[in-house]
């Protein structure tokens, strides 16, 4: 399984593990059974039970295709929909314990997904997954064209990840603090705010670094010049080691 060590503008390391490449392929399995079972079921509730199919038959050629287009927008778009609405995860991605990231370490955004799944035509449709398949072991991220293209990868989360930064040891002389109002904060406070930002890198959970940031300002008065959350608690734990060091 190969390793992905990201540098973040923060100058946090985050060693990450790329999801197998047969855990990707049982996933998509997963989620091409799933699509299967939605197929099935709706066209048999739509077409033979509704009996949309009969009335079908009068229709020209363009107006059939239409039908069938809207009643399988699901699974033409479930990857899209399920990667935009879970950060990164389709229900075969979560049952793998797998996730897409983009490679700066952060969130991946729709554009992302969206360029992924465009490339789908490519990596899995053409040629049955083939293509996808030797994309990704001849790179050393796993990734795949709509991965490389994306600016993403997709990582497993069952193993350890490894945080090497400097929250909470030594700061350099120079090191410039931003928020003196962290010292409104005791020690339990940064040691719950620092466990909880490293478990939320781990699980890749940005939402909760969000909320972590929120809670943070109400309870000091800080207001983020920072350029995202993740940024922002970490700077609070660079600046309250610095200033207790120098208290």
């Amino acid at each position: 399984m190969s390793e992905l060590s990201i540098t973040t503008t923060q100058n946090v390391n985050i060693n990450f593990k790329a999801a197998h490449v047969g855990d990707r392929v049982l996933a998509n399995i997963l989620d091409n059974v799933i699509k299967g079972a939605y197929a099935m079921i709706f066209s048999y509730l739509i077409f033979d039970l509704a009996g949309l199919e009969d009335y079908m038959k009068d229709f020209d050629q363009w107006e059939q295709g239409t039908i069938y287009l809207i009643v399988y927008l699901p699974v033409i778009f479930y990857s899209l929909v399920f990667e935009s609405m879970f950060e990164g995860q389709t229900p075969g991605k979560k049952i793998m314990k797998i996730k897409v990231i983009k490679l700066d370490g952060y969130q991946a955004g729709f554009g992302d997904y969206l360029m992924r799944w465009i490339l789908r035509l490519v990596d899995i449709v053409t040629g049955f997954g083939i293509i996808g398949l030797i994309a990704m072991n001849v790179n050393k991220k796993n990734q795949r064209f709509g991965d490389m293209a994306a600016g993403t990868a997709v990582i497993s989360l069952k193993n350890n990840i490894s945080i090497n930064h400097t929250i909470l040891k030594e700061v350099h002389n120079n090191y410039v603090p931003i928020y003196p109002l962290v010292i409104k904060l005791s020690d339990n406070d940064v040691r719950i705010i620092k466990e909880t930002y490293e478990a939320s890198i781990r699980t890749t959970d940005f939402p909760m670094i969000e909320r972590l940031q929120t809670k943070i300002e109400n309870v000091t008065g800080i207001k983020s010049t920072s350029a995202n959350a993740m940024a922002f608690v970490d700077t609070v734990l660079h600046d309250y080691n610095y200033y207790t060091q120098n208290m």
